[in-house]
């Protein structure tokens, strides 16, 4: 469980503050410390830091609205509760805690001055709080049961439901009063009002003793009080409250956690220069891939239009549209089989071609899935290296038909058809 070191800055911080430590789960871990903000950093060490600011400089409420989220919401808070406080609300910094179980979001309220002063003077003993809360909140919600913390001439209350503050220089029946948990000076009380409230009460020794009279009145009104005694303060109670998560956190909106990225994204940074590698080896992979598919479709297209100028020699318009060529040799050859017989064996033939440069093509026709080539070869073993050249494909089957000798060289017809 996280532990928190809980520091209370009074009136006079930074020259004197108090300090404790308690964990998540609401339980004190040590004894209450005091001295300067810089003893106090250095006695928090590597713990989470929550700041109590005085609750009479910060105005609590709750409100109901139906915004949601943390930024619309921050947003729509000003002119939201604009008619409920005094000063101009650009100079004032809201807050909002966690929804609640009836609809309400509890609200803090602080001038910018005291945050800014706050934050300054944390700043200045190298306290980097992880949480800012009013000491209002300290005071847990129990609900049925009203609770006042007294201490330090100042009363705390929260009636379990939307309301807590604290009042200075009261008695504590006067606080109660004020929230509508007692009848009127009058004695009467209204038919639709609810019942007197259980009362839980955590004061002071000295303050047990000061409103005896007090304590005793309240316990005639009221069903039920429990009094709890502070011998080390109300700091204790205070802390173990916030610590569990309790209150609204005043680091938000402009004077929330800025996220330090770079700090974040260091112990990444070795696998971040691996990634960076491999993306910059498969996009080299891919320029070469790209560089080679390049120059074979020169080369292929090329190729293309040699064969197609031999079966058309009078067409010397350039060939931007093979496969439209394709279908145009196809309309003029006939045949519904000619694409898949004649292309492929005129690649073969283009292939044997290529392999015995001194063999002329004279002419090319095709019909009924057969090729017939008139070649004029040097020699009989050109015509031969030909025929099997074509022939070592399974698919098809070269011949030659007929040999006549002109001069040194030799005309001659060879047939392809498919096997």
């Amino acid at each position: 469980m996280a532990e928190y070191f809980v520091i209370r800055l009074g009136d006079d911080a930074p020259k004197g503050v108090s300090w404790i430590v308690a964990d998540g789960n609401g339980t004190r871990l040590s004894q209450p410390g005091s001295g300067s903000l810089q003893q106090a950093s250095l006695e928090a060490g590597e713990r989470a830091v929550i700041a109590l600011v005085p609750a009479a400089e910060v105005l609590t409420t709750t409100v109901k609205l139906p915004v949601r989220g943390t930024a619309k919401l921050l947003a729509t808070l000003p002119f939201a509760l604009e008619d409920q406080v005094a000063e101009d609300v650009e100079k004032l910094h809201f807050a909002a805690g966690t929804r609640r179980d009836d609809g309400q979001v509890p609200v803090a309220i602080v001038a910018r001055e005291r945050m800014d002063f706050w934050m300054e003077t944390l700043s200045e003993a190298g306290i980097k709080p992880a949480m800012m809360v009013p000491e209002t909140y300290g005071l847990a919600r129990i609900p049925g049961t009203t609770s006042l913390l007294v201490a330090e001439d100042q009363v705390f209350l929260n009636d379990g439901a939307n309301t807590e503050f604290v009042i200075e220089g009261v008695q504590p029946s006067d606080a109660l009063a004020a929230a509508g948990a007692l009848k009127d000076a009058s004695g009467e009380s209204d038919d639709d009002a609810r019942p007197a409230p259980h009362l839980l009460v955590y004061c002071e020794p000295e303050a047990e003793q000061r409103y005896q009279h007090d304590w005793l009145a309240l316990r005639n009104e009221l069903p039920g009080l429990d009094m709890h005694l502070l011998p080390d303060g109300a700091l204790p109670r205070l802390a173990v409250t916030v610590a569990s998560g309790a209150g609204v956190n005043l680091l938000q909106g402009a004077y929330g956690a800025t996220t330090e990225y770079r700090q974040l994204f260091q112990p990444w940074r070795g696998a971040a220069m691996l990634l960076l590698g491999l993306a910059v080896i498969l996009l080299a992979g891919k320029g070469v891939d790209y560089y080679r598919l390049t120059r074979e479709h020169a080369e292929l297209k090329t190729q293309f239009t040699e064969l197609y100028r031999q079966i058309r020699p009078n067409d010397t318009r350039e060939i931007s549209d093979p496969i439209g060529t394709v279908s145009s040799l196809k309309l003029g050859l006939g045949g519904g089989s000619g694409p898949q017989v004649f292309l492929p064996a005129l690649q073969e033939l283009s292939n044997a071609l290529g392999k015995n440069s001194a063999v002329n093509v004279e002419a090319i026709s095709y019909r009924a899935g057969i090729i017939d080539i008139r070649v004029n070869a040097p020699d009989v073993a050109s015509l031969d290296a030909i025929e099997k050249s074509v022939s070592a494909n399974d698919r098809y089957e070269a011949s030659i038909q007929s040999t006549d000798q002109v001069g040194d060289r030799i005309n001659s017809r060879i047939q392809v058809r498919e096997n």
